[in-house]
């Protein structure tokens, strides 16, 4: 196997980069392993409380510090459509992540979503109809512009951007954020990469689960299985034509979508 473990984060853009949401669940696996919930390494053992996303981050870059090499699965967009990496001239996703930092700097402390967009002048985003490449081959993602709908991705992609970032700047070359540093399973580094849990979230019993805890265990179990069966580094590669994959260069892919 190409990894020594497997992890499965649903992610949410509520409230503040410190709030503890019950939305973000963390799952993890083992190799051959079933996953299991993963609680913040500040909880108290007297105590049980939830994520933020300041913490996830942190965790992530921590765990990029260790011997063992993990891949993780997050429920959120990784970039923008091309429409609007050409709009505002942004030629690589590191040029995207700067300015998403610049423009909507979600991973500022007491800092949300919705204070961002109510701001004068407002910041720059794009139209619900915009979609990415890969958003077009599932049959039911959303727009990263289409707010305030249920099963939104647009809030959670606008607050979890920003810490793409923080955590490319400190973990270096040990994470691979995957397409955007090359397509392939390359098994000598950390792995961080765009999943849709709705892929996989029925493929196994819930066994009392919440959904949003199914949605972290069905990514991190798919992720372990699928290397353990040899398939893995068939979703690192989809079958794209070459414009298909420069385009996908900008804008990311989903693991899992061919």
């Amino acid at each position: 196997m190409k990894f020594d473990c497997y992890i499965g984060i649903d992610y949410s853009g509520a409230k503040t980069v410190e709030s503890r949401l019950k939305v973000l669940q963390v799952y993890m696996a083992g190799a051959g392993e079933l996953p299991k919930k993963i609680s913040p390494p500040s909880q108290p053992k007297s105590k049980r409380w939830n994520w933020s996303r300041k913490e996830i981050a942190e965790w992530l870059i921590s765990l990029a510090g260790r011997d063992a090499r993990f891949i993780a699965g997050i429920d959120h967009a990784f970039s923008f459509p091309i429409s609007y990496l050409d709009r505002f001239g942004l030629p690589s996703w590191d040029a995207f992540l700067v300015h998403m930092t610049d423009v909507w700097p979600t991973h500022a402390k007491a800092t949300c979503v919705d204070d961002i967009r109510k701001r004068n002048p407002p910041p720059p985003t794009g139209s619900p109809d915009e979609f990415r490449l890969t958003d077009k081959w599932t049959s039911s993602a959303k727009s990263v512009f289409r707010f305030d709908v249920q099963g939104q991705v647009a809030k959670s992609s606008h607050a979890g951007i920003p810490w793409l970032h923080v955590i490319r700047q400190a973990a270096g070359r040990r994470v691979r954020f995957w397409p955007f540093d090359g397509w392939g399973c390359d098994a000598g580094t950390n792995v961080i990469a765009e999943v849709y849990p709705s892929i996989f979230h029925r493929r196994y019993p819930s066994e009392g689960r919440t959904p949003d805890e199914q949605d972290a265990y069905s990514v991190a179990r798919w992720l372990c299985e699928a290397d353990k069966n040899g398939f893995l580094e068939r979703y690192f590669d989809p079958p794209l034509t070459p414009a298909d994959r420069l385009q996908a260069d900008r804008e990311g892919w989903i693991l899992g979508v061919l």
